[in-house]
């Protein structure tokens, strides 16, 4: 993933700390940030990322690239590990990605959820004020908007969180407020829309839908709908979230820090569309007959309806503009889903 923007980085080069390395997101800052000769330090304690995710970075970088990263195997809601690795880097800017993600986990298992996105976050918090006040740019999350109906979203008016994941990212939120102000850390919160791209892994309860369907349908599995398949989602690659995570950690404008932003496209696209779009380009790309119509189920509670973003926020203070749409980034991550996920034996490598 080149960022051709950013190539002055290489001469002017800093230490990240990206939190949830092994991860989707994480994975993929970390080759971006490596492929800018970066000196990149890894946090993470595999709970839901993979060391495969690790080894596809370091097939896909250099080598003198790869031995600017260093990985830590800790879990964050050990308030001494996330001191010691802070302390031992003195990283110029954290990326805070470590979270346990989805509504229905967060339903079934609350605890869990707060003792990761919440304790956890205010440890990485504590961590970076006591390090040196590195600049710390978190992943928030479209749920903060809960069950308030207007649209597009935009940042100053949210509603009642519909999940205990909603509400921990809000918690998070109210957190980096109170640093900055207490604290004077430099905190810069993005509020991610439905990420997808290459190594979201499919597998389990909680997978993302669009890997999950891509999944079925290279296995020629039912693909599961809750509600109509009207409900509508703000679809946004992870290149996207990759670009404004480097921008919101190297923006100088003072008036650009302490504020969270919508990381999206700014464009909406209901479930109908979507299972049709990929099903569409399945099927071009690989010859494949057309597929069963979709199994729709009943609707999931604390999912929300519509989420459609306003990113003029973001492209204000920022710069950032999406470089992908949700037709261009599926072009990019089909590739490496067919790849990866075809058959059982790659499903197994890609959960180890």
């Amino acid at each position: 993933m080149t960022l051709p923007e950013f190539e002055r980085l290489k001469t002017s080069p800093r230490t990240w700390l990206i939190t949830g390395v092994a991860g989707f997101i994480g994975s993929n800052l970390l080759e971006s940030l490596l492929g800018l000769d970066q000196t990149v330090v890894g946090l993470d304690n595999f709970a839901t990322g993979s060391r495969r995710n690790l080894d596809e970075v370091r097939q896909r970088v250099s080598a003198s690239q790869w031995a600017r990263f260093r990985f830590v195997e800790g879990d964050i809601r050990d308030l001494e590990t996330c001191r010691r690795t802070c302390d031992s880097v003195r990283p110029h800017v954290v990326l805070h990605q470590a979270a346990l993600g989805s509504v229905p986990r967060s339903i079934r298992d609350p605890h869990s959820v707060h003792a990761v996105n919440v304790t956890g976050f205010l440890n990485m918090l504590v961590a970076t004020r006591d390090a040196n006040k590195s600049r710390f740019v978190y992943a928030s999350s479209s749920s903060v908007y809960g069950d308030h109906p207007a649209l597009p979203k935009v940042e100053d008016v949210t509603g009642r969180p519909m999940s205990p994941y909603g509400a921990s990212k809000q918690t998070d939120e109210l957190y980096a407020a109170v640093f900055s102000q207490c604290y004077g850390l430099q905190t810069v919160g993005l509020r991610y829309f439905n990420v997808f791209g290459r190594r979201q892994n499919p597998e389990g309860p909680y997978a993302a839908v669009i890997p999950r369907w891509v999944s079925a349908l290279l296995r020629k599995q039912p693909v599961e709908i809750f509600g109509d398949g009207e409900t509508s989602r703000d679809f946004c690659y992870v290149a996207n979230v990759v670009r404004a995570n480097i921008l919101a950690g190297t923006v100088e404008d003072p008036n650009a820090i302490g504020k969270v932003y919508n990381i999206a496209v700014g464009a909406r696209t209901s479930l109908n569309e979507l299972f049709l779009l990929i099903r569409d380009k399945l099927a071009a790309s690989r010859k494949m007959g057309a597929c069963d119509a979709p199994v729709y189920r009943e609707f999931r509670p604390g999912d929300m309806r519509h989420s459609h973003a306003s990113i003029e926020r973001a492209t204000k203070w920022l710069g950032y503009r999406p470089s992908h749409t949700i037709v261009q980034g599926l072009d990019e991550s089909l590739e490496w889903y067919v790849q990866n996920l075809s058959d059982e034996t790659s499903l197994k490598e890609h959960r180890a």
